[in-house]
């Protein structure tokens, strides 16, 4: 009966060490998902500042981009 309970507690151990684990590790991605959206967010706002202060280069930039991305997908 004592290796029995000695068994459930080491169990019991290892389990509540993984929950342990796999907390610390939902807070880690957690935090690393917070940091990339604040990341594309100023990714983001600084695009439309650059749209807005250079809006024909931008156009250019789209046009050529539009263009390079139908040759790349039409195999021609």
């Amino acid at each position: 009966m004592e290796s029995i309970d000695k068994a459930s507690s080491s169990a019991h151990h290892v389990v509540d060490q993984i929950a342990s684990a796999a907390n610390q590790a939902a807070e880690a991605i957690g935090e690393k998902d917070e940091q990339l959206k604040n990341a594309e967010q100023q990714m983001v706002d600084c695009c439309r500042s650059y749209i807005n202060d250079n809006p024909i280069t931008s156009l250019g930039i789209a046009v050529a981009a539009g263009f390079l991305l139908n040759r790349f997908l039409s195999g021609r």
